[in-house]
């Protein structure tokens, strides 16, 4: 039997982890600073990681994936290719991904309150994916 709240839940994750791994490509050849770079790597496999085992709970599910939002990506990649030719800098670098993160953190505790009736799994693993992101914010605060 499916549980729509779960459902929807992971859906909502599920477009944000492959949001944050295709914000990370993005900007990842641009990095100098190689802590830096090793930081967004690590980030970007931590998203993956998330990222199939949200595969494998919508699959139990029988229900798909969930692409981010044509015009999400759309303003992403503007707001990106715009910042970096103005200055294609690390410390841009670190604040594209923080504004993202942020956007991110914001829209899955808005998803988590307004799917109350999720598994605790897929809360659990929703909570793992703010935590994923909250860190990442804070670990490239030396770079702003």
């Amino acid at each position: 039997m499916e549980n729509s709240d779960t459902v929807k839940l992971l859906r909502e994750c599920d477009a944000g982890t492959k949001m944050a791994v295709s914000s990370i490509d993005e900007v990842l050849e641009k990095v100098c600073d190689s802590n830096m770079k090793k930081l967004l790597e690590e980030s970007k496999v931590h998203h993956e990681k998330l990222e199939n085992e949200i595969w494998e709970m919508l699959d139990r599910f029988d229900s798909e994936e969930k692409e981010p939002s044509a015009m999400a990506k759309s303003m992403s990649w503007m707001k990106t290719n715009v910042k970096l030719s103005m200055d294609n800098s690390d410390d841009t670098v670190a604040d594209l991904i923080t504004d993202g993160c942020n956007m991110g953190i914001k829209s899955l505790n808005r998803y988590l309150n307004q799917y109350e009736g999720a598994e605790n799994s897929a809360k659990k693993t929703c909570k793992e994916l703010i935590s994923i992101e909250e860190q990442l914010c804070e670990d490239l605060k030396c770079y702003l």
